[in-house]
């Protein structure tokens, strides 16, 4: 039997309430020894599921903090387990003072993500849905959001679940023929064989393919902003965040190094970089922050290159177009609100995606989130829909996708049904492994390590 575990579930710092919660077969019993309910002749070890009563805990006969206690019973609580929760005062004190009364009654202090993972081990959760659980905590967008819940529903392990049971259906049809020949059964139909482990394998591959965009999704996307020095980098950075965040002047080579903030665009988060206006100089420190400019054409997801349409084209600007060749780029034909002094094939011939916009003014916003949904590839996308969320899960399905195509190289080749049953076995292990029906005890460690303390 698994001991009772305990942590403090909120954050650290002021606010209004902390959450102190414990899961195990004793959780109440233990929370009982220091939690006394306001109602004479009540027990919160003889509480029912799904109610809470007011009390307040002490240490000895001196009076900790008022607290509302919740009492979850096993099997419909998210730990599979009995579970209490203490909801104190907010403050590190209160939580912290009661938390160490719980060790001192018994309880245990929880490892990273221990509360979800034994949602896990009880059945509550296939792993992909509790990987989800820390996408939810970290979500950073609208589109993230969708997308964490979505896996906590089970989107991807229903869709990773129709894998399984089709591959299974033909493991097991395979297996039924080669070992009890003398059995009046069904002959497997290689064509159809090879018909459905294509589709099988199609389905696959739009998982597979899908794995960029979920990655874009979940984490956020890159964003730098390159152009010449006074070209309205800054102004433009600073209109996206919707505050001062890059300093703004006249005089060219203002901003040095990198700025970085963070902002939401269609639900997406992105990290927007401002860098240094890209010219030829002396100088070594804006040498530098030039050099790292450039560094981010390589690490960049999208690359916002603004030019200046109130001016003709100059050297330092077509320096840059031949550098953003092989780039995924949003050139932005800046100032907008003055007379123009170029063409606008000028720039729309030499780029996929061309925004006029003023930054000055912010005409031309909606069309630039627009662009960049574009091309990051994800105008109408569905982030509820299931999305391989994590590199453990691809390496899992690129696993079986790799024995699946085995499996149907061994029926076009006309090898013998043994050999194609054993590729499908190793295609369903790398599936069961994704929703960890079969996975090591390593592996389990290794999921669970990312998690925080408390959940």
């Amino acid at each position: 039997m698994l001991k009772t575990i305990a942590a403090i579930s909120t954050p650290p710092g002021e606010a209004a309430i902390a959450i102190v919660r414990l899961s195990g077969t004793n959780a109440a019993v233990i929370a009982g020894q220091i939690f006394t309910p306001f109602i004479s002749g009540t027990s919160l070890n003889d509480l029912a599921g799904y109610r809470g009563i007011l009390g307040k805990v002490y240490e000895g006969d001196t009076p900790v903090d008022e607290v509302v206690a919740f009492v979850y019973r096993a099997p419909k609580s998210y730990t599979g387990e009995d579970v209490v929760e203490l909801c104190c005062h907010g403050g590190e004190y209160a939580a912290g003072k009661i938390l160490r009364l719980l060790f001192e009654a018994g309880a245990i202090p929880a490892g990273p993500g221990e509360f979800t993972k034994r949602a896990y081990l009880n059945g509550k959760l296939d792993l992909t849905e509790a990987e989800a659980v820390m996408d939810l905590i970290g979500a950073s967008g609208r589109s993230a959001m969708r997308a964490a819940l979505a896996a906590k529903d089970g989107a991807l392990g229903k869709k990773i679940g129709g894998l399984t049971a089709r591959l299974t259906d033909w493991s097991a049809h395979i297996a039924a023929w080669c070992d009890y020949p003398e059995e009046d059964l069904i002959p497997v139909d290689p064509a159809q064989l090879a018909k459905s482990l294509r589709e099988i394998l199609s389905d696959m591959d739009d998982l597979l393919r899908g794995y960029d965009k979920g990655k874009i999704i979940r984490q956020g996307a890159s964003v730098a902003i390159l152009g010449r020095p006074n070209v309205g980098k800054s102004t433009l950075m600073n209109l996206l965040t919707g505050q001062d965040s890059s300093i703004v002047t006249h005089l060219p080579g203002t901003t040095r190094d990198v700025v970085t903030e963070r902002i939401n665009i269609g639900g997406i988060a992105l990290n927007l970089l401002d860098t240094a206006g890209i010219r030829e100089t002396d100088n070594l420190v804006e040498q530098e922050g030039v050099n790292r400019a450039l560094a981010q054409l390589e690490r960049a997801d999208i690359i916002l290159a603004v030019f200046d349409r109130s001016q003709p084209l100059k050297e330092d600007d077509i320096r840059l177009i031949g550098l953003l060749k092989d780039a995924n780029v949003i050139a932005i034909a800046n100032k907008t609100d003055l007379p123009p002094a170029q063409s606008e094939e000028e720039i729309s011939g030499r780029f996929n995606q061309v925004v006029g916009l003023s930054a000055a003014t912010g005409d031309g916003c909606e069309a630039l989130e627009q662009a960049v949904l574009t091309a990051l590839n994800l105008t109408g996308e569905d982030p509820a829909s299931p999305l391989i969320a994590n590199e453990r899960q691809r390496l899992c399905l690129q696993e079986s996708a790799r024995s699946t195509q085995e499996a149907l190289s061994a029926v076009e080749s006309a090898q013998t049904l043994d050999a194609v049953g054993v590729c499908l076995d190793f295609a369903l292990e790398a599936l069961l492994s994704l929703t960890g029906e079969r996975v090591s005890e390593a592996v389990v460690e290794q999921v669970f390590a990312r998690f925080c303390v408390g959940k």
